[in-house]
């Protein structure tokens, strides 16, 4: 009881889990309860690397070695706390994942649903062990999607991957040789094409560079330019990577979503609400450029309006980076934004000397009245968080066809938002569309509250499943999976290849 009391004053929760107790052992004693918690412990690390962890994040090897050599009570005092202390890495790591997303990068400002350490000990005290462990990992179909995705890749990368890389830059129907021949192996290997004998890219290899395109967020034209070729030339490993990345992201976020609940993911270009586990709508987006202050953040908040004829109140970034250079040469550029003093009065350009100002001491507010012209078009969704980020349209409409659609300052845009606005009021209204556009012909700026608020996800995926149907991967547009990867590989991670 000494050893453990000295021994558990180097943690705080710990130290209160035993206090509470008494200094009663829960691994070292002698009762077949701490029997089978020690077995069921020892147990779930040997399957740490099926979930994606490092095993040498809990050194079970060194922890059996001296819970076999500690022969004195004092030992077995000491051995006890090691074994709790590996015992909270180990649940935390598994329920909410090994890293902080935060110290990966700065876009990353997720708030994890970390559960209270000393409440990990207490429940595993008053439950079976074995069903204690089973509960930690997300409950979600994705995590156990993604896990026997892992799996799979695995097993490729035992038996070599999709073989050999295309050894051209691009390709069309039509080509034949070597290339094309080469581009027929990998794309049967990956399980787009059946055993062939073609040497020509035809409409059955046409067919199979579409559903990979597809599979992959490209634009599915059937011709496998640079970047189709590229994207099919990426290894097992690579994309195992992307699974495991997924698997930690999955922790990050285990917790319930809400029942409906709108899901932007960055990485994929869309925005979904889905109703009780289902896709019920689904449009595509505009995410924030890659540039340091433009990246969309990845976090978690609830929708509580949305606002249709919109003012756009310029961000102070916006304005003094953007707006101001350009008055500074012509007073009268961008001649749709209204100047705006402190006390909420519209000033006239011609009684400003622009030149007298900069970043710092620009006094203004700058915004847009509504109108089709806005840059926030005729919507916006609210989720009101510090990060000033929303879901709103956009009159820049042909941005929605590009392949990649990384432009903003930050914000999504949305391709079909008054169909989105629809979509969540016909939850309180018989005629939504009715009701929007009632509100939108008065051409007036007008707060609509959803009466259920939605839990709204920006979620960064670039490996994610369906269903039905293939693994989806989309390219790393922030680098952040990159990252990600090497901070877990730091840890320990190791890809491995599984025979079978």
């Amino acid at each position: 009881m000494q050893a453990v009391a000295e021994s558990a004053a180097k943690d705080k929760d710990i130290a209160a889990f035993y206090r509470a107790i008494k200094y009663k052992p829960i691994w070292t004693g002698r009762s077949g309860k701490d029997s089978s918690r020690r077995k069921a412990l020892f147990a779930a690390i040997s399957k740490a690397p099926a979930h994606g962890l490092a095993v040498k994040r809990y050194d079970p090897e060194g922890l059996k070695a001296r819970l076999k050599a500690a022969k004195t009570a004092r030992d077995r005092g000491f051995v006890e706390v090691e074994m709790s202390s590996t015992f909270l890495r180990l649940a935390r790591d598994m329920q909410t994942g090994m890293l902080v997303p935060k110290t990966i990068d700065s876009g990353i400002v997720r708030a994890v649903p970390y559960r209270d350490r000393v409440s990990y000990l207490t429940n595993l005290v008053k439950s079976n062990p074995n069903g204690f462990f089973k509960a930690l990992p997300p409950k979600t179909p994705e995590y156990a999607r993604l896990m026997k995705e892992k799996i799979r890749l695995e097993k490729l990368v035992a038996r070599g991957g999709w073989g050999q890389k295309v050894p051209a830059k691009s390709l069309k129907p039509g080509q034949s040789g070597n290339a094309v021949v080469i581009l027929r192996n990998r794309l049967v290997k990956m399980g787009y094409m059946k055993r062939s004998s073609t040497q020509s890219y035809d409409a059955k290899m046409k067919a199979a560079i579409q559903q990979f395109q597809l599979d992959h967020g490209l634009a599915a034209d059937g011709v496998a330019g640079a970047g189709t070729v590229a994207e099919i030339n990426k290894s097992t490993t690579d994309r195992l990577k992307s699974v495991i990345v997924a698997m930690e992201r999955e922790r990050w976020v285990n917790k319930p979503r809400g029942k409906r609940h709108v899901l932007v993911n960055l990485a994929d270009y869309t925005a979904k609400i889905i109703d009780n586990g289902k896709v019920t709508f689904e449009t595509r987006s505009v995410v924030g450029a890659n540039k340091s202050d433009r990246r969309s953040p990845e976090f978690s908040d609830v929708m509580e309006h949305m606002v249709i004829n919109p003012t756009w109140n310029v961000p102070r970034s916006i304005a003094v980076k953007e707006y101001l250079p350009m008055m500074k040469r012509n007073p009268n550029a961008a001649g749709h934004l209204r100047l705006v003093d402190s006390r909420g009065r519209t000033v006239s350009r011609s009684s400003v000397d622009f030149s007298a100002y900069n970043s710092r001491n620009f006094p203004f507010n700058i915004k847009q009245p509504p109108s089709r012209r806005n840059a926030l078009g005729l919507v916006k969704f609210m989720f009101p968080n510090k990060y000033n980020i929303y879901l709103h349209d956009t009159p820049a409409k042909n941005l929605f066809s590009r392949e990649a659609r990384a432009y903003s300052h930050g914000c999504i845009r949305l391709h079909q938002p008054f169909d989105f606005a629809y979509a969540l009021l016909a939850k309180q209204f018989k005629d939504p569309q009715g009701e929007f556009k009632s509100r939108l012909n008065t051409g007036r700026e007008t707060v609509v509250p959803l009466e259920e608020h939605v839990p709204v996800h920006l979620i960064y995926r670039t490996a994610f499943t369906k269903a039905k149907g293939r693994i989806q991967f989309r390219r790393d547009v922030y680098g952040r999976d990159a990252k990600i990867w090497n901070a877990l590989a730091k840890q320990g991670v190791a890809l491995r290849a599984v025979q079978g």
